[in-house]
C-alpha cells in the first residue's frame, strides 16, 4: 500500500459515522480480520466492557449534526454510556460488586439464615418432640412435620418464581417474614401434634418458601463472574442460623421451658429478617408479567438431568440433620448432653461447605464442583454404618456438613448457568424447587418408617447414601450433556 494510502489508514480513526460508510461502500478500506472468540469469552468481555451506543435518537442525531457544523464538526463520536433503564438480559450492565450488591448478599444470608436455616434445627426439635410435648407419635410422624416445612419451602417458589419476575419482590420478602414470625410464635402455644404441624410445618413452610427463591434470584441480577461467590457467602447463613437456633433452644428450654424457648427464637427471626428487609433492593425494573410455567426447559437435557438428580439427593440428603441425634443416643454411642452438639457440628462445617465450593466453583465451574461434593456426601452417609464410637461420628459429622453443603448453595447457580435467558431465572428455579420438593417431603418419612420397622438406623444410612449417590450420577449426565466429556471445561 503506498504512503498516501496509509495515511489515509491511519486517520480512519477521526473520520465521522457518514465518511466511513462511505469509504467502506467505495471499497477503498479492508477491515482487519478479527480473532475468533468463544461463547464464554464473549460472555465476559461484554462483562467487563460498558456498552457502546449513539447518543440519542433520529432527531437527535439531527440536531447533533447541525451543532457540529457550527462547530466546524462533522459527527458525533461514540463513547460508553449508562443505560438509564438496565436489562435483565444484559449482562453487560450487572454491577458484580459495590456496596449495594454486597448488602444484598447480607439480606440474602439473613434470608438463608431463617428459612433452610430453620430447616437444619428441625432435628432438635424432632429429639425433643420424641421424649416430650408429642412423644405419643412415632418419629415416621413427627418427620412429617420438618419434610412438609422443607418441601413447602421448595413447592411455594413455584409460584414466588413467577411472582419475583412479575416485579413482586417486596411484596414476597414482607409477607414471607409475617409469615415466619407468626408461625414461630404460634409454635410456642402447642401442645398437640395437629397444632405444631400447622404452625410449624404449614405457616413456617409457606413463609419460608416466600422468601427463598427471591433470595437466590435477586443475587443474579447483581452479580455475574462472582455469582458463586456470592450465592455461597448468602447460603453460609443456613448453615449459621442451623447452629445458633439450636444451641438457643437446647439451652434455654430447660430453664424457662418449650413456650419462652420458642419465643425466644421468634425474636430472633423478627430482627434479622428486619436486617433483610432493609437493605435489600430490586435492580431491574421488571419487563412484564412472566408465565407460571416455561415447559421448554425440559426439552433441555442438561436442565432435566440436573433436577432429576437433586430429586434423589434431596431424598436422602436430611437423614443425617433428622436423625443423627437420636441414633447416638439410643445405640449409647454418646449421652444426650454430647449428642445434641452433633446436629451443631453439621451445620457448623457446612458452613465452610457452602463459601469454599462456591468461590472455587467461580474458578472451575458450578457442575463441575457439584459433583464430587455430593458424591462424597454420599459416600459419608454410607460411613455413618461403621461408626461405632463418638469420635468417628463426631468425625463424619464434620465431613458430612462440608461436603453436603454444596447441595444447598450451589443449585441456584447452577440454575442461572443452565438458563440462557436471565429473564426467566425465577420461572426455572422455581419450576426445579416444586419438583426437588417431593424428594424432600418423602425421605425423612421413609427414613422413619425405615426405623420403625427394622429398629436399625444401618438401613436408614443405607437408603440415603445410596440415593445420593443415584442422584450425583444424574448430575454427571447434566454436565456431560451441557459440556461433554472434557473435565477441564469449565461448567
Amino acid at each position: 500500500m503506498s504512503d498516501s494510502s496509509g495515511d489515509v489508514e491511519k486517520d480512519y480513526r477521526y473520520w465521522t459515522n457518514d465518511d466511513r460508510r462511505h469509504h467502506n461502500n467505495d471499497g477503498a478500506s479492508q477491515e482487519e480480520e478479527q480473532p475468533h472468540l468463544s461463547h464464554e469469552q464473549e460472555v465476559l468481555r461484554e462483562a467487563a466492557e460498558p456498552p457502546f451506543t449513539e447518543t440519542g435518537g433520529d432527531d437527535d442525531d439531527a440536531a447533533t449534526e447541525n451543532d457540529g457544523r457550527n462547530n466546524g464538526e462533522t459527527g458525533a463520536p461514540l463513547g460508553p454510556v449508562v443505560s438509564a433503564k438496565p436489562s435483565v438480559t444484559n449482562v453487560k450492565s450487572v454491577p458484580n460488586g459495590g456496596l449495594t450488591a454486597w448488602l444484598q448478599v447480607v439480606g440474602a444470608f439473613f434470608l438463608f439464615w431463617n428459612t433452610w436455616g430453620i430447616i437444619n434445627t428441625f432435628g432438635t426439635y424432632q429429639t425433643y418432640y420424641e421424649s416430650g410435648i408429642l412423644a405419643s407419635s412415632s418419629p415416621s410422624d413427627i418427620s412429617w412435620i420438618g419434610s412438609v416445612q422443607a418441601f413447602l419451602l421448595m413447592l411455594v417458589g413455584a409460584i414466588t418464581g413467577p411472582v419475583y419476575d412479575a416485579g413482586y419482590f417486596r411484596h414476597l420478602l414482607i409477607g414471607g417474614s409475617l409469615l415466619s414470625v407468626f408461625g414461630q410464635m404460634m409454635l410456642s402455644l402447642c401442645t398437640k401434634y395437629w397444632q405444631v404441624f400447622l404452625a410449624q410445618g404449614i405457616c413456617i413452610g409457606l413463609g419460608s418458601g416466600c422468601l427463598f427463591v427471591p433470595a437466590v434470584a435477586i443475587l443474579s441480577t447483581y452479580f455475574s463472574t462472582k455469582i458463586a461467590t456470592a450465592t455461597g457467602l448468602a447460603a453460609a447463613g443456613s448453615s449459621l442460623g442451623g447452629v445458633v437456633y439450636p444451641i438457643v433452644f437446647y439451652r434455654l428450654q430447660p430453664s424457662i421451658g418449650f413456650p419462652w424457648a420458642t419465643r425466644v427464637l421468634g425474636f430472633m427471626m423478627l430482627a434479622t429478617l428486619g436486617i433483610s428487609n432493609s437493605v435489600m433492593r430490586v435492580r431491574v425494573p421488571p419487563t412484564g408479567r412472566r408465565k407460571m410455567l416455561d415447559l421448554t426447559a425440559f426439552k433441555e437435557p442438561p436442565y432435566v438431568f440436573f433436577v432429576a438428580g437433586l430429586f434423589l439427593a434431596f431424598m436422602g440428603l436430611y437423614a443425617p440433620f433428622f436423625y443423627v441425634q437420636s441414633y447416638a443416643i439410643e445405640t449409647g454411642i454418646a449421652n444426650p448432653r454430647l449428642a445434641f452438639y452433633l446436629l451443631s457440628i453439621i451445620n457448623a462445617t457446612s458452613t465452610f461447605g457452602r463459601i469454599i465450593p462456591g468461590y472455587v466453583g467461580d474458578y472451575i465451574g458450578p457442575l463441575n464442583m457439584i459433583i464430587p461434593c455430593s458424591l462424597l456426601a454420599g459416600v459419608l452417609c454410607l460411613c455413618f454404618m461403621a461408626a461405632q464410637g463418638i469420635a468417628a461420628v463426631i468425625v463424619v459429622c464434620a465431613f458430612y456438613g462440608f461436603f453436603s453443603g454444596t447441595l444447598v448453595s450451589l443449585p441456584p447457580t447452577i440454575f442461572v448457568t443452565l438458563t440462557k435467558s436471565r429473564a426467566v431465572i425465577g420461572t426455572r428455579m422455581g419450576m426445579g424447587f416444586a419438583i426437588i420438593s417431593i424428594g424432600l417431603l418423602v425421605g425423612t418419612p421413609i427414613d422413619g418408617a425405615i426405623l420403625n420397622n427394622s429398629g436399625k438406623y444401618e438401613y436408614v444410612w443405607l437408603f440415603a447414601g445410596l440415593l445420593t449417590i443415584a442422584g450425583t450420577l444424574c448430575i454427571v449426565g447434566s454436565r456431560v450433556t451441557k459440556g461433554g466429556i472434557s473435565i477441564l471445561k469449565k461448567v
